[in-house]
Order: structure tokens, then sequence, then C-alpha cells
């Protein structure tokens, strides 16, 4: 992604208040477009993130028959059912999605047609042999550059056959893109994985009226779906990012006087894991209106001052439920009394880029005391307030990391500057108007 000069930035703040709009969870928005293409009749869906990657999808669902449309605040689907997709005139071309090219190469490969797809630089590059390998034990066929990159054809099998796979790789997308599959195939299709991943897929299938079941073999979720449903068109209110939602949250809790309402925030347990923390570390978050949308818990979500935060030892097998929301959690175990410890967190050495080291760094230059392994980090509190502050960070090139020490210089004694806040646009662009509408100021 080309980027232009660095534009530093820094946050002050009083008290936060009022209702945050954040965006619509991403993967929600993806298969609400790809279940409603494959319903019969109309699917309605409010709040759908309209940002590239979901709007690939909704040409995809297009080009395969279906109609999508916007009309207002509601994006219209109308679909053609399971199996009745019709064989696209032409390219799909995927973009920078990963999501949207392995969910719908799974919803085509049951249909006898080819269909090649395509996206940007960095989506060729790479490998798709995760979601292939699997979808030929169904009967499709994929032929695509070495290594498994696109741009590739898959042949869809015409005669799909029922397919029990082991899931090699923890991957929410291979999952989903099997279970797609299995949809227009005859019998039962069934994924085992040992390690579990992200449910919005059996979540989202079962609202719509798929025959589903997830039960346990030993230590393995097995999932099991009857093929050749009727999926019933769904009217889905698509909850809002809880990934997003973390940093408005957190502000809240962290500077004094703050009293922020987060409607519609999807509490999926696969997700939610950094309120669960806050909760324990003695936040005043609480859960209004708790609901359900298209098989998804959802709830508003109100987040008060909270001057009595003190430091945990996070429970390491909650790391998965909140692997992007290390780099603002620390920000909050600066501001609260104690040490609180993160384990089981190797994966953030390898994010965009090496979150523990670049938050560690960070807040070591603001006075806080930071302590790290390869797998490990912990923040020794300074309670309320107690952030000096005043340094300028490097975010290297990171959203979540510029996002997080905005944040952080909204409660420190003097601000603190990001030496870049160009990336935040990259995956919250309104976060800045958002914090604004709260009370936020930048300069």
């Amino acid at each position: 992604m080309s980027h232009g000069p660095a534009t530093p930035l820094s946050a002050t703040a009083g008290a936060l208040t009022g209702a945050a709009h954040v965006p619509g969870d991403k993967s929600i928005s993806h298969r609400s477009l790809i279940l409603g293409a494959m319903a019969v009749g109309e699917t309605q869906v409010t709040g759908l993130l309209e940002g590239e990657d979901v709007m690939a999808t909704a040409a995809a669902m297009r080009a395969f028959g279906a109609t999508v449309e916007k009309r207002g605040d509601v994006w219209s689907v109308h679909g053609v059912g399971v199996g009745g997709f019709l064989e696209p005139e032409d390219v799909i071309d995927c973009g920078n999605s990963g999501t949207s090219v392995r969910l719908i190469m799974g919803a085509a490969a049951t249909h006898g047609f080819a269909v090649t797809y395509t996206g940007d630089g960095s989506l060729r590059k790479r490998p798709m042999a995760r979601v292939t390998d699997p979808l030929a034990l169904f009967g499709a066929a994929a032929h695509g550059r070495s290594g498994g990159r696109l741009p590739m054809t898959v042949v869809g099998a015409s005669d799909p056959v029922p397919v029990r796979y082991e899931v090699p790789v923890p991957s929410a997308q291979v999952k989903s893109a099997v279970l797609l599959a299995g949809l227009a195939a005859p019998g039962e299709t069934v994924v085992v994985e040992r390690e579990a991943t992200r449910d919005h897929s059996e979540r989202m299938l079962k609202g719509f009226g798929a025959d589903l079941e997830v039960g346990i073999e030993g230590d393995a979720n097995v999932i099991t779906l009857r093929g050749q449903p009727d999926l019933t068109p769904q009217t889905i209110a698509v909850p809002r990012d809880p990934s997003s939602a973390a940093f408005p949250v957190c502000a809240a809790l962290i500077v004094p006087g703050s009293d922020v309402l987060v409607p519609n925030i999807g509490l999926n347990p696969t997700r939610a894991g950094l309120f669960e923390t806050l909760r324990d570390m003695g936040a005043d978050l609480t859960y209004e209106n708790v609901r359900e949308e298209g098989g998804e818990p959802c709830a508003d979500l109100r987040a008060r001052f909270s001057p009595d935060l003190r430091g945990i030892e996070v429970p390491p097998e909650r790391a998965a439920s909140m692997i992007d929301e290390y780099p603002i959690l620390s920000v909050v175990a600066a501001n609260a009394s104690g040490t609180t410890v993160m384990r089981g967190v190797a994966e953030l050495r390898v994010k965009e880029s090496d979150r523990i080291a670049a938050m560690a760094d960070g807040l070591q230059a603001c006075g806080v005391t930071v302590r790290d392994g390869d797998d490990w980090w912990e923040v020794d509190g300074r309670g309320p307030g107690g952030v000096e502050g005043g340094a300028t960070v490097a975010v290297h090139l990171d959203h979540r990391v510029a996002m997080s020490f905005l944040v952080a210089s909204m409660a420190a004694k003097r601000a603190i500057t990001v030496d870049d806040s160009g990336p935040v646009a990259t995956s919250f662009p309104a976060f800045r108007s958002l914090m604004e509408g709260l009370g936020a100021r930048f300069s």
C-alpha cells in the first residue's frame, strides 16, 4: 500500500460523553451478503460496513445472479436459492479481500461451472491452497498460478459429494468455505476443528435456517451441516465491530467524568474477550438491551470513567478472542493500579507490526514500566491519570498502535504524539470524527 508523508497527531480530552456509532462488523457484513444471495426472497441488511472489501463481495453476488442494491440506509439482497448461482460472465475481482475470495470460492465450488478469481497485487501473492484443497474433496478442481495463487479458475463440482474435513491449521475462513460449499452438496458435510475459531458462519447459517449442529468429539469441535436446505431470507442489523468499539470504550474508562454509550455492539464470545477482561479489572462497563441479530448476540455497551481499575493476569485461553485488543488493553493497564500480565500472545509479534515491541517502547517513553518475552508482556500500572506522557512514539504503520496511543494521550499528564496518524484511515477512517463527537481534541 502506498503511503504519503507522515502526519504526526496528538489528542487531549475533557470528559467524553455521548453515543459512539462505530463501523459495522466486517465478518458479519460479508456473510450477510453471501447468505442473503443463497436464500430465496429478499434479505434486508442495515449497518453494513461499506468498505472496499465488503463491496467486492456485493459485486460478486451480483455476478452470480443475486440482486444487491442499496435503498436509503438499507441494503436489499434478492437471493437465488441454494445451488442457484448463475455462471458469471466475467472474472470475479476480490480486490484486497481474502475473506471475499475464500468464502465465495467455497459458496460457488459445488455449482457445475467454472469461475475465475483475481485480486489486487497483495491478494495475488496469498496462497489459496488452504481453501482449494478441501474444495477438491467435493469434486471441484482449481487451476491457478504457481504456489496456488490468483488469478485462479475453479471448476465447480457438477455432482458434489459430501465431505468430512479436519482443518489442519485454525482458520475461520477455511471452515466457512467448506460449510458454504456443503450447502449445495447432498448429505452431511462435517468440519472438525481442533482449535475453535470465530463462529460467525455457524451462527448465521443457523439464523438463515440451515440444519447445522455443533458438537464435541474428544478435544475437537465437530460441525455438521445437512446439505441442500432452503435458506430463509432475514432482516439483519449488522452488529458494530467490537475491535473498533474498543477505542471509545477504553477512552471512557480512563478519562475522568466520561460516560459513553456504544449502541449495537457484537458480543460474540469468540470476539468479546476484551470486555470480559475490562470487567475483571473493575471497569464500570454495562450491557443494556441484550438481544440477537442474525444469530449473533449483541447489546448496547455503556462505559463510564473507572478510577478503581486494577491490574490482573489475563487468562491465556482468552487471547484468541481479543488478540487485536491487547495494544489498547495495555493503555488501560497503564492507568490501573498494580500489574497486568498478558500471556500466550506470540501472535502479536507478527501482526501489522511487532505490536508488543511497539507498545512497550511507546509506553516506556511515557514513563510506564513494561517487561516482555517471546509470548508474554506485563505492564505496571501508574493509577488513574498517572501516565506522564509528553513523548513522540513510533507507530510502525500500525493502525491499532496509533489509535491506542491517541487514547493514551487523552488521559496522560502531557499529550502524547504519534509519529504518523495516516494508518488509522486504513481501518477506522471515522476514528477522529467519532472521538471528536465525544469531546476529544486533536492537534
